[in-house]
């Protein structure tokens, strides 16, 4: 049996330190993790349980020059803390979750913001506004070992080098372990398994010659241009 086609390549993540990268085979976003951006986008903080949504990992990219999506005319940043899974993940508690960190990287989750707004109106899926091609930009992992344990780093993103999103990791509602742990007991988890834990407030719109700086204390810094 042969392929009709050569299937791509899976996307990988560059590991400070190591000549090894990480394959990603899955993307998972968390919803409205910090109190202060969903009340900017008019909306409520589920505090009993995380919600998600997915982005394919074809549409993950890493930093440089990152082409501005068709179809849209808001196009919105998102800077977030990201973790990456390092082993097999079903049913755990949040103390086992620690165990299954492979390390932590900054991200954008970038959102065709007008295309959301849309479904949002007709309660239908927002696969057009979050899952982009090219929507999923992600920084070099660092590994856990290095990075130490997940406090109160500050996450921060400039555009076009003024400071429009900045926070601490400790003001997430639903912490990494907890997240891991509640997605746990709906998938089979385990190693390549990427996820982008929120936003915190701040979120704009960006242009074509945009440059982007996405910070989190501890983890190598991502520089996006988009073109």
């Amino acid at each position: 049996m042969s392929y009709l086609f050569e299937p791509p390549a899976p996307f990988a993540l560059p590991i400070e330190g190591q000549e090894d990268v990480y394959p990603v085979s899955r993307i998972f976003c968390v919803g409205r993790n910090y109190a202060a951006h969903a009340a900017e986008m008019g909306a409520e903080v589920d505090r009993e349980a995380p919600f998600y949504f997915t982005v394919s990992p074809h549409h993950a990219c890493l930093g440089g020059e990152v082409a501005y999506p068709d179809g849209t005319d808001d196009y919105h940043h998102e800077v977030e803390c990201v973790v990456a899974l390092s082993g097999a993940a079903h049913q755990l508690s949040p103390t086992q979750a620690a165990d299954v960190i492979f390390g932590y990287g900054v991200g954008l989750d970038m959102t065709r913001r007008d295309r959301q707004a849309e479904a949002k109106a007709t309660r239908r899926p927002w696969c057009l506004g979050k899952d982009v091609e090219g929507s999923a930009i992600l920084g070099a992992l660092t590994p856990q070992a290095e990075f130490g344990a997940l406090a109160s780093q500050e996450i921060s993103l400039r555009v076009n080098d003024e400071l429009v999103q900045k926070s601490d990791v400790s003001l997430m509602v639903h912490s990494i372990p907890e997240i891991i742990s509640h997605l746990s007991h709906y998938y089979h988890l385990g190693a390549g398994d990427i996820i982008m834990t929120g936003t915190p407030e701040g979120v704009g719109p960006v242009q074509r010659g945009d440059v982007l700086q996405a910070r989190l204390e501890g983890c190598a810094p991502l520089d996006v241009r988009f073109v």
